[in-house]
């Protein structure tokens, strides 16, 4: 245990430490706000301030390139991206009885599990770890892009190609609900012969 574990405890919190802890609970209540509303837009709006409340984490933790990192990529490009896929594909604005599956329980068990499962495996990785918040900064951008681009290069392209391929899902939608609809001011279609003999 190194200078930074003897002079703090669990007891004896910092300024910083308070402040991680009360935005730690600001993101996890956008979250579960995130995955309980019915409000398709609501619910990429605090999915906003979900992933905002994160980039502030990093930023406590002297990460400065993963928190501009988090800003640049997943706020300003995946919800701007989850946003119009909901313009594309007309959701409804107001509250949609189609975001409740039915499964709530099942859903809440399951995340329940993975939560604790999460917390287990990165409590007994980093049990015995301090990170040194007078010290330099942990997360620069050297250090940063090189275990980016050596050890995760691969998950990095395929979700680059995952959001690709849901952007254009989201305009295939968008063209066949529009060839579905009648032009504005066009004529109603002629009735079959069928029905001209019935209506004389």
């Amino acid at each position: 245990m190194n200078l930074a574990a003897a002079q703090h405890g669990f007891l004896s919190p910092t300024g910083v430490e308070i402040a991680f802890l009360l935005v730690g609970l600001v993101t996890f209540g956008a979250a579960l706000v995130t995955v309980t509303t019915r409000q398709l837009v609501h619910a990429a709006l605090w999915l906003v301030v979900a992933l905002g409340g994160l980039a502030v984490e990093y930023l406590l933790l002297t990460a400065e390139f993963i928190a501009w990192v988090q800003v640049l990529i997943y706020v300003g490009s995946v919800v701007v991206l989850l946003l119009f896929g909901l313009m594309l594909t007309r959701a409804p604005i107001g509250r949609s009885p189609d975001a409740d599956s039915g499964n709530r329980w099942a859903a809440l068990a399951v995340a329940v599990a993975a939560a604790a499962a999460l917390v287990w495996v990165v409590v007994d990785a980093f049990r015995t770890t301090w990170i040194d918040l007078d010290g330099p900064a942990a997360g620069t951008t050297r250090v940063t892009g090189q275990s980016l681009f050596q050890n995760w290069v691969l998950p990095f392209e395929a979700l680059s190609v995952l959001l690709l391929a849901a952007l254009v899902g989201a305009i295939v939608l968008s063209r066949k609900a529009a060839a579905a609809e009648p032009p504005p001011g066009a004529a109603p279609a002629a009735g079959t012969p069928g029905e001209k003999e019935g209506a004389r």
